[in-house]
């Protein structure tokens, strides 16, 4: 009969879900991408290292000091270590505790000579973990600990791309600096040649002062640009850890990104992106907390102990004192409690199903973010080829109505449209470019991309493996 009941208490355990581990729920990532990119490709961009991926050197650089002073990355570090003691502790609260307690004193009845007891005992106590309430308290922590490990890789992949969108912004404003002081040092020779005009009685004062006007404008707009490039230089040296300086770089021209845009397979966004791991841990931490909260339900068993050394023997006096040992063990059942632990498993279950929603927007999030990043790609590449037969039209046009203004055949309105159109169609240009270089950076951090590499020995696979039991 006892058998029966025994095995009838465990299956009851089981089926509540006290002992059963966390098994990932059905989630789909069908069109997860949107229908037109499903691939079976699972080669993605994601899987290159990121020195491989951006091959500038001097960008290399800023990355590496990014990644060795960056302050939120180090504060990322020390929750890694938080969780680590954390889960240290849950897993020595298999064991039993040992207090040392000891005691005296002095006592005297009628009048007698004082008498001095002591008692020096070591108590043990040990709470046997049979309904899983200490298991589940650990698997929890385990779950903290790898959230912070994906809590680190998320803020590193972070890091490693505003370095590099901080960077491409510098190259952009550089780029654009460059073409707007050519296009005022044109203006102001076409100011000139106007002048001259106007000596000769070609034309008029009105179009000399529209033409220096333009050319002043376009001057002025350098010491925008140039203020603008002293902001993102001091919010890259904040990302770096460092004080504000300038920074060393090369030209937007010389960038290179990698040709081939694959972006896999959407469930490889399960393995990759840090978000969506930390969501499923996360989900993960509260399917144990839930499973705690059941085995409160069920009794406890705690055994204590006392072993020690004592002259006190309640009434009589014994010296010079003997051996004192005792062991009890001990039940805890709960009887009633006014739903109190019923109330805080319905509040477990309710927050586990909002972990599972949290995780499944965060994976439609990621696809989502996937196919835009992908369209900005697309989008800019295809502008980038129209653009610039746009840009070679525009110097013919500029280069054809100076030569008319010289000769008498135009007037100076269609020279000064020429040139800031030709202006315009320039810095959209060297915009669309920067476009296409951000929605590649972007692109790699949202499918995974700069991943800390693991690299293992011997040693290190077995301190992993001694953890994960």
């Amino acid at each position: 009969m006892k058998r029966y009941i025994i095995v009838a208490i465990a299956i009851a355990v089981t089926g509540c879900g006290i002992y059963k581990p966390y098994s990932r729920p059905e989630v789909s990532t069908d069109n997860l991408y949107g229908a037109e990119l499903e691939s079976c490709d699972t080669t993605t961009i994601a899987d290159i290292e990121w020195h491989e991926f951006f091959t500038d050197a001097k960008l290399q650089a800023l990355i590496e000091r990014g990644l060795e002073n960056n302050i939120d990355l180090q504060a990322a570090q020390l929750r890694i270590d938080e969780a680590e003691a954390a889960l240290k502790s849950a897993r020595l609260a298999y064991l039993p505790s040992f207090n040392l307690n000891p005691t005296g004193g002095v006592s005297s009845f009628a009048g007698s000579r004082g008498a001095w007891t002591y008692t020096a005992p070591l108590a043990a106590s040990w709470q046997i973990d049979i309904f899983g309430g200490i298991t589940n308290a650990k698997r929890k922590a385990k779950a903290v600990y790898a959230q912070s490990l994906e809590y680190r890789q998320a803020v590193r992949t972070r890091l490693i791309a505003e370095i590099a969108n901080y960077y491409y912004t510098l190259l952009m404003l550089d780029s654009q600096f460059e073409v707007t002081a050519l296009t005022a040092e044109s203006l102001a020779g076409s100011a000139e040649t106007m002048r001259s005009m106007m000596d000769a009685g070609m034309t008029n004062r009105a179009g000399v002062s529209q033409m220096e006007a333009a050319a002043f404008s376009a001057e002025a707009s350098l010491y925008d640009i140039a203020y603008n490039i002293r902001n993102v230089e001091n919010a890259l040296c904040t990302l770096l850890g460092e004080t504000p300086h300038v920074i060393d770089r090369s030209t937007l021209t010389e960038q290179v990104l990698p040709t081939d845009i694959n972006i896999g397979i959407p469930v490889q966004l399960l393995a990759n992106r840090p978000d969506v791991r930390m969501a499923e841990y996360a989900l993960m931490q509260a399917y144990y907390a839930t499973a705690a909260a059941r085995s409160a339900l069920y009794p406890s068993l705690t055994l204590n102990g006392i072993l020690g050394w004592t002259n006190d023997a309640g009434s009589a006096i014994i010296n010079p004192g003997g051996l004192l040992l005792s062991a009890a063990a001990s039940i805890a059942a709960p009887i009633f409690n006014g739903g109190k632990l019923r109330a805080q498993v319905k509040i477990a279950e309710a927050q586990q199903q909002e972990a599972l929603l949290t995780f499944q927007q965060t994976l439609l999030n990621a696809g989502a973010e996937v196919n835009t990043l992908l369209a900005q790609v697309q989008t800019a590449n295809s502008k980038m080829g129209i653009r610039e037969q746009q840009i070679n039209s525009l110097i013919m046009a500029v280069e054809s109505t100076e030569l008319l203004m010289q000769h008498g055949s135009t007037t100076y309105l269609e020279v000064l449209t020429a040139q800031q159109n030709l202006l315009t169609g320039r810095l959209s240009q060297i915009s669309d470019f920067f476009d296409k270089m951000q929605g590649m950076v972007n692109l790699y951090a949202a499918l995974g991309g700069g991943r800390e590499p693991i690299v293992e020995d011997d040693n290190s696979k077995s301190k992993r493996n001694k953890k994960s039991n």
